[in-house]
């Protein structure tokens, strides 16, 4: 038996009574390795009245859950049992000093072949919350993707005791295709026509009873009256920002991106591919009905003239009685497709946390900005080629003016063999040519641009600043721009021109949010700030998928460190070779 004085036995009484408040949710405290197998392969799915082959980890679609705690080791075996090639990104995963573990295809790894394996190892550090995981090849994302969950170190901040949360409810969103979607994608490249879309949105899987032959193929929740709910929504669509509410219920904020943010309410969210929202829900109602169901429904925002997938997918939140499920309307608070005005008064309601424990460490200062265009262009078509884009053309996209193309090794790899130095990158860091970016008559306008692998090099350590200036080239769009290996600061939005004089007076060096994809408003700009803090190549692109096809991306190079601890690590002996 332990001898204690009175003051070591009262205080040892003390965290045994507090121990329960401080931990009402689960702590996470421990560090270990935790190891997952994922196998590419072939899956029969029946949706939409017909049985379709969809790419999967390990016959699972969506795929599955990864679940480690803040602090983990990450190994992930992933072997190719297909003959197509194959990468796996893991969005939002700073991945720091280990680069060669990011994913997407050319940037910092060549891809895995057939019947190859590569493991992907990674330190989850300081990151906490809602995240996924994808494919990083072709359009492969389509359906494969699944979420990655981090569990917090320490209690949830925005939880209180009398409202613990009670269960996890996850909400991902997809879509569905009449083709296989690299067929989408290869005819585009081949012949300059417009993207391809989808004929269905789903959550987690499922289309729901709007589409045919899919009333059973609908995600039910079950909740219990007065229970708290964490909902994890992610949207792993290919090409569209979504909508997404929950007839009769309010719905509370609480994280973005795995960030926290200052909690809020709100009757809907609009959430962009790539992005993640936690969300709170209390099932506070008392349901007249006595099948006692609610409807969950994700439609599209819609910001272009493009065509676009003009359906909407359905669940049911349903409470926990012996009712069954009869036919329900949308929810009356799920926004119109074309409310801009609800998407940018959400998006800047989001903030920081910025508490003395989570704080918001914004740069105030800046070392470098640049200046870039995001464009959707069209291309003259080449001799002796049919074009079947706008007029003849090709559709391509840029960022000031270069499509980008990946190279047929990984930049990475020459960048940690030879390095990158700041002079040798070439990409312009101001558009090559001013004009009216989000005005003027863009049928007058020349819209080609060049083709090239151009990339930004910084040191480590600055302190960047990166404006993303939508145009009008083609049509004003929103676009949501991803940057891998970081973290950034949304420090100011706007719609029209950005003007280096004026915006940045009115920026946010508060509590801006931080994120790792910013929806860049239809005709607009956003400005965001970064520590490159992280020794590496990063890719930089829209996330919707056929933009980054088109050449809507570039790569963002971080130089190592003056100290061991801020140098890239070695290359994986597994590494694939091109």
């Amino acid at each position: 038996m332990i001898n204690m004085d009175p003051r070591q036995q009262f205080l040892a009484l003390l965290l045994v009574l507090l121990l329960p408040v401080l931990c009402f949710q689960p702590c996470y405290a421990s560090s270990v390795t935790r190891r997952f197998r994922f196998n590419l392969e072939w899956k029969k799915v029946n949706r939409l009245c017909t049985t379709k082959r969809l790419l999967t980890v390990n016959g699972q679609f969506p795929g599955p859950t990864i679940t480690v705690n803040e602090g983990d080791d990450v190994e992930i075996k992933v072997t190719n049992r297909v003959a197509n090639n194959t990468t796996i990104h893991w969005h939002g995963i700073k991945q720091k000093r280990t680069g060669w573990a990011d994913g997407p295809a050319y940037v910092t790894q060549c891809p895995i072949g057939r019947g190859q394996s590569y493991t992907y190892k990674f330190t989850v550090a300081e990151q906490r919350g809602t995240l996924l995981w994808h494919a990083h090849y072709s359009w492969q994302r389509a359906s494969v993707y699944g979420a990655f969950i981090i569990n917090p170190r320490l209690p949830y901040p925005f939880i209180a005791p009398n409202r613990p949360i009670h269960a996890e409810i996850p909400i991902i969103f997809g879509e569905l295709w009449d083709k296989e979607v690299d067929d989408f994608e290869a005819t585009m490249l081949a012949t300059g026509a417009g993207a391809a879309i989808s004929v269905a949105y789903t959550i987690n899987g499922l289309p729901g009873p709007l589409y045919p032959c899919s009333a059973k193929d609908t995600y039910t929740a079950t909740v219990e009256y007065g229970k708290t709910y964490m909902i994890r929504v992610i949207n792993a669509a290919l090409g569209d920002e979504l909508f997404f509410s929950i007839a009769k219920h309010t719905l509370t904020v609480v994280e973005v991106d795995a960030v926290y943010t200052k909690p809020f309410t709100t009757t809907a969210i609009m959430i962009a591919p790539g992005q993640t929202t936690t969300l709170l829900l209390t099932a506070d109602q008392l349901p007249s009905d006595p099948t006692a169901t609610f409807v969950m429904a994700a439609t599209p925002y819609v910001t272009s003239i493009f065509p676009f997938d003009n359906s909407t997918t359905m669940g049911y939140l349903k409470y926990n009685t012996t009712g069954t499920i009869s036919k329900v309307k949308l929810p009356e608070n799920l926004p119109k497709m074309e409310d801009t005005k609800f998407a940018t008064t959400f998006t800047n309601r989001i903030k920081s946390l910025a508490s003395s424990q989570y704080p918001c460490n914004v740069p105030k200062t800046i070392d470098r900005r640049v200046i870039t265009t995001i464009s959707l262009n069209l291309q003259d078509c080449p001799q002796n080629k049919t074009c079947t884009g706008y007029d003849g053309k090709m559709f391509m996209a840029s960022m000031n003016n270069q499509s980008f193309l990946r190279p047929s090794t990984s930049i990475l790899e020459t960048h940690y063999r030879t390095g990158l130095g700041t002079g040798s990158s070439g990409f312009p860091e101001r558009p090559l040519n001013k004009f009216d970016y989000t005005g003027g008559n863009a049928s007058t306008m020349n819209t080609n641009m060049e083709f090239g692998s151009r990339v930004i090099v910084v040191p480590y350590g600055t302190k960047i600043e990166i404006v993303l200036q939508g145009t009008n080239l083609l049509a004003p769009e929103n676009h949501p721009i991803h940057i891998h290996g970081h973290n950034f600061y949304v420090v100011g939005t706007g719609f029209g021109n950005f003007d280096e004089s004026r915006d940045p007076k009115g920026y946010n060096l508060v509590d801006p949010p931080e994120r790792n994809t910013v929806g860049v408003p239809m005709g607009g700009w956003a400005a965001i700030r970064i520590e490159a803090d992280n020794p590496g190549v990063w890719f930089v692109h829209c996330h919707f998928e056929p933009h980054t096809s088109w050449g809507l991306a570039t790569g963002f190079v971080v130089q190592d460190g003056p100290l061991p601890s801020q140098r890239l690590l070695p290359p994986p002996k597994d590494l694939p070779a091109c």
